[in-house]
């Protein structure tokens, strides 16, 4: 049995005084870091490589957690690091992305969970202008919201992967906690809660019941509502804590939407020129369109090549094609990455069964 010190315990001051002393060393080191950061971006000038690696990253903060010793938790330390790696990446090069605005929606929560602090973000009035800026190059990258767990697709962002020049190269999978905001601190006098439809729609049984004669007005995000909310004392809108925070508004009524397990998927979208396909991880996701010809049993077809070599379908969803015809087109995600035998041996039979056949990306599942 180990024998009590008669060492005094240090004081306050004392404890201060070492942390101080660690800052200090952290800070040095953090800098010294920053500098080789800065010649790994000449090296990649010099060579023509992508200055932002997404699996790169994913390694480095997957080898950090293993080496972790504690008390610091996991989570915790990987946050930490992808701030640091934000922050080196911004001296070599900064990462403009496009997303969905204003500041304060969770497009923006999204784009800073995968990219980092110091990302250069661009607010968008929609994710037609995100995609669009991303194909301009404008952006080098866009975040988008493709799916939640409550109210299905965003259809929107279905109908503008199936031209877009780009491709998804990661995915990000957010808990969404809606919170009603406005000026006061009161439920009181509310003529009408602002946001996007999706929310409207995930927290329509807690309106019905508290505010049931307060109009449901969509706008383009719960930030924008938030917003505007900021503008009028009888608005309200459904948000974040940081657009509260942002715009200066009460949180009126915290975490309000009717599904407490909440997600909102996003996909980040580059060009092919940007950022290549990342190799595979072993925990994969291939997103691809496609359209058959109208005849019995084509749809039927398709789940063949997937089944003959054992490739399991995550989603599977229709849209109209708009060709006046009934004719859809068939958004699908599966388990596993091209490079793997079995998925490549399903994807080229599936093309060719297809009168239509896009590829939208093949990246890393993004953490549930």
């Amino acid at each position: 049995m180990t024998q009590p010190s008669n060492a005094p315990l240090p004081t306050l001051g004392d404890l201060r005084v070492q942390i101080d002393s660690l800052d200090q060393q952290l800070l040095s080191l953090l800098n010294q870091r920053a500098h080789v950061a800065e010649q790994v971006g000449e090296v990649k000038k010099r060579e023509g490589t992508p200055f932002f690696r997404p699996d790169r990253v994913a390694q480095v903060i997957e080898k950090i957690k293993t080496a972790n010793p504690g008390p610091l938790k996991d989570e915790h330390v990987a946050a930490i690091w992808r701030e640091i790696m934000s922050a080196c990446l911004a001296l070599e090069s900064p990462q403009r992305v496009a997303v969905l605005g204003p500041a304060g929606t969770f497009c923006e929560q999204a784009a800073i969970e995968f990219f980092g602090g110091a990302a250069d973000l661009m607010y968008c009035a929609n994710f037609d202008e995100v995609f669009h800026a991303t194909a301009a190059g404008s952006a080098q990258y866009g975040v988008v919201g493709v799916e939640n767990s409550v109210e299905g697709v965003v259809t929107r962002s279905l109908d503008l992967f199936l031209h877009t020049p780009t491709h998804v190269i990661g995915e990000v999978s957010l808990l969404v906690r809606h919170n009603l905001l406005r000026q006061s601190a009161s439920l009181d006098g509310i003529e009408a809660v602002l946001a996007h439809p999706q929310a409207l729609a995930q927290c329509q049984a807690w309106l019905s019941k508290h505010l049931p004669h307060a109009e449901r007005r969509p706008v383009s995000s719960n930030a924008e509502g938030a917003r505007l909310a900021a503008t009028n004392p009888a608005w309200a809108g459904l948000a974040s804590e940081r657009a509260a925070t942002l715009f200066g508004l009460h949180i009126v009524a915290h975490a309000i939407q009717d599904e407490a397990y909440n997600r909102t998927r996003f996909a980040v979208i580059a060009l092919p020129q940007t950022q290549a396909t990342p190799p595979a991880s072993g925990h994969d996701c291939t997103s691809l369109v496609v359209s058959v010809p109208n005849r019995p049993g084509a749809v039927h077809d398709l789940l063949v090549p997937l089944k003959t070599h054992g490739v399991s379908m995550t989603r599977f969803e229709s849209r109209p094609a708009r060709t006046g015809h009934w004719e859809y087109y068939f958004y699908i995600d599966l388990d596993g990455h091209p490079t793997q035998p079995n998925v490549a041996k399903a994807l080229e039979e599936l093309s060719s069964l297809c009168a239509f056949y896009k590829v939208l990306g093949a990246y890393p599942v993004g953490a549930a």
